[in-house]
């Protein structure tokens, strides 16, 4: 578990919305001048809300754990099929959807 924070959640809100509002204009430093943290800080901030915003979006689109599990599964195997595409490893066909070539002796 991390330190407390300095900061009341309140005005790490407003930060983010402030840069949010910037729509890109200005970057984390000239924001977080403006409120006295650095631009690191603000960062870390923006980066954490859109975390949590992604989180509170699947709960509400019904990605529950088994299909949160399922997805990491499904891009596990494709991490590990583009690894044998790239080795020539005769199974890379079965990850492309064809037949396994039989190994004839």
């Amino acid at each position: 578990m991390g330190r407390q924070s300095l900061y009341p959640e309140e005005f790490r809100k407003d930060a983010v919305a402030l840069y949010r509002a910037a729509d890109g204009k200005r970057t984390y430093a000239a924001v977080a001048a403006d409120v006295g943290v650095s631009g690191e800080t603000l960062r870390t901030w923006v980066r954490k809300d859109t975390a949590r915003n992604a989180r509170s979006q699947d709960r509400s689109t019904g990605v529950d754990g088994t299909e949160a599990d399922e997805l990491a599964r499904q891009r596990a195997e494709n991490r590990g099929c583009a690894v044998r595409r790239r080795n020539g490893s005769s199974n890379a066909r079965s990850c492309a959807g064809q037949p396994r070539i039989s190994q004839r002796r």
